[in-house]
């Protein structure tokens, strides 16, 4: 009895506390830089418009990387010359791309054409925890190929990657709309 009294001695002292009420749900606000572009200062069989802020690796072959070091991020771009080989070329692109259908929840394409420029490609966007969030290519069909995938320094977790994915995927579509060859 001596138990039961000093058991509920014990829970009217506990429960005399202020209520515990949950947290509201909140949501991740992240907050990038203003962008802005400039022309690319490397000379390349090609030119495109780069965000100022990220950092441009030169590599060998005309290749380069463009590194998002706040995101721990790059866009990996490759360039090949087309030697009557163009459909070759887009067929090794597209099977990289679907090398990630294991990882893949959905594959996305949407196709660039730009007759003025000669600049045709695709953009492919991978939903899920893939190890490439998106992929392209273009060509102007006799002389040039790129192929461009963004990676991530970190292991894929789609759900958390998501923000930066949107916000470099604007650069990737600028980069594509504003492509030249030289």
């Amino acid at each position: 009895m001596r138990n039961l009294s000093l058991f509920f001695f014990s829970l009217l002292f506990i429960s005399c506390e202020q209520e515990i009420i949950p947290k509201p749900k909140a949501y991740l606000s992240l907050e990038y830089p203003k962008k802005t572009y400039q022309k690319l200062p490397i000379s390349r069989p090609y030119t495109f418009e780069v965000l100022e802020s990220s950092v441009l690796k030169d590599e060998q072959k005309s290749w380069l990387k463009i590194t998002y070091p706040a995101l721990k991020a790059s866009i990996d771009i490759t360039y090949r010359e087309v030697d009557a080989n163009v459909l070759e070329l887009v067929k090794e692109a597209e099977k990289l791309v679907f090398k990630h259908t294991l990882k893949a929840e959905e594959i996305t394409s949407k196709d660039f054409l730009n007759t003025k420029k000669k600049v045709f490609g695709s953009m492919y966007e991978i939903t899920g925890n893939a190890a490439s969030q998106i992929q392209f290519h273009a060509t102007d069909s006799t002389k040039n190929f790129i192929k461009g995938s963004l990676y991530f320094y970190t292991k894929p977790n789609y759900d958390s990657i998501l923000p930066a994915v949107a916000y470099i995927k604007k650069d990737i579509l600028r980069l594509m709309e504003t492509l030249k060859w030289q």
